[in-house]
């Protein structure tokens, strides 16, 4: 009886690929290899009912020594820090920001140096897709966030995230030859789909409050309070988001006051509806965007603005900056306005401490809580004559 033959079929072991984290700069590169180390370690840590005060406390460190992978981008020694990991990832998750988004912004492609200044020196770096800002930190910045880390993720909790400050997401020391930086990942306070045609820092203050002229040759520069009063300009909002706004500000500024901190500011973007345009300085019917976006908004789209999608509070008559999860801070123009626009706002730049040193131009911002800011904002009723304003 003949014997059956087995049929068999030969397999070619394939090593498991690994993944590249190029970047010009080897503190980039050790960056994004540190987001994608510790995100996955925490893919197995179970998820508290509530953070502990030893979180806060907490963190994870990775050192590598004799790295023989990736030898052109990446360094053979150096060490990653994650500082209160599950503090911060508490806090991207009452943002609304999961960690495969988190990790996938930050390491698909390489954030590019969007901006250096600030009495620090510090470096801003904006990731390839728009939706975070990583800003380097130095030390004394660094002691000021765990010094209010436990309270800022309170007031987060407490307001429901309605509030204007930074978003925080994360923070890291990175160690590269023996040179450290530190660094913090923030939400983009301004829209990553809506090109930003005029923006300023706002301090409510007019002692040297004029942008530089070496800032006014930039492409983008970054106006201040003389700039902006000499330009005539208001931000027209309808009275209820004028209210809710201000609200907001004064709650927010309250607590900056009781943890002694001052210098921050209030950033102001503005968005031309009629110059239209995404985040990228593209026309839109020009530029394909390509793949999916995973914004909580992703269903509103601006009129006037044709193919532009997720962007948050563009209905003037909406009765809450919050009526629905946002990712930024946005108020379309009110009716009376002389432009079609939409303003981006938020404080930054928050981590000055009293006792830190600062110039005599910033010791006097913010001293009358958000009275500085009002002339700012215009409502209809003002702009008719109806309504009080104080400047």
């Amino acid at each position: 009886m003949p014997k059956n033959k087995v049929k068999s079929k030969r397999i070619k072991a394939v090593s498991q690929k690994r993944k590249l984290f190029r970047a010009k700069e080897p503190l980039i590169s050790v960056f994004m290899w540190g987001i994608n180390s510790t995100i996955n370690e925490l893919q197995h840590v179970n998820i508290p009912v509530m953070l502990m005060p030893d979180d806060f406390k907490a963190y994870n460190k990775i050192k590598i020594d004799r790295q023989g992978f990736n030898k052109d981008n990446m360094p053979s020694h150096f060490k990653v820090k994650e500082y209160c990991p599950l503090v911060f990832r508490n806090l991207r998750e009452r943002f609304k920001v999961t960690d495969s988004q988190y990790m996938l912004s930050l390491t698909s492609s390489e954030p590019i140096i969007k901006d250096t200044h600030g009495g620090q020196g510090s470096t801003y770096y904006l990731t390839a897709d728009k939706r975070f800002i990583i800003k380097t930190l130095t030390r004394e910045e660094v002691e000021q966030m765990h010094h209010i880390l436990k309270h800022y993720h309170e007031y987060v909790v407490e307001h429901h995230c309605k509030t204007l400050l930074p978003q925080y997401f994360g923070a890291y020391r990175l160690t590269v030859e023996k040179q450290e930086i530190y660094v913090v990942v923030m939400r983009n306070v301004f829209s990553h789909t809506l090109r930003v045609h005029r923006k300023y820092d706002l301090k409510g203050s007019t002692v040297q409050r004029e942008a530089s002229e070496k800032e006014k040759s930039k492409e983008q520069p970054t106006f201040k309070d003389n700039d902006f009063v000499s330009e005539g300009n208001k931000v027209y909002i309808g009275d209820s988001h004028k209210a809710e706004l201000m609200e907001i500000l004064r709650r927010d500024v309250e607590f900056l006051s009781k943890n002694s901190l001052m210098d921050y500011s209030l950033l102001l973007g503005i968005h031309d509806v009629d110059q239209g345009g995404n985040a990228s300085g593209v026309d839109e019917e020009s530029e394909e965007t390509g793949g999916e976006t995973d914004s909580v908004n992703s269903e509103v789209s601006l009129p006037d603005s044709p193919g532009v999608q997720n962007v948050e509070n563009t209905d003037p008559n909406k009765p809450s900056l919050f009526a629905q999860p946002v990712e930024v801070i946005s108020i379309p123009a009110s009716d009376n306005a002389p432009k079609k626009a939409i303003y981006f706002l938020a404080i930054v730049d928050i981590l000055t401490h009293y006792g830190m040193k600062v110039s005599l131009c910033g010791s006097t911002l913010f001293l009358r809580g958000t009275v500085r800011f009002t002339g700012f904002f215009v409502t209809t009723a003002e702009e008719n004559g109806t309504g009080s304003q104080n400047c």
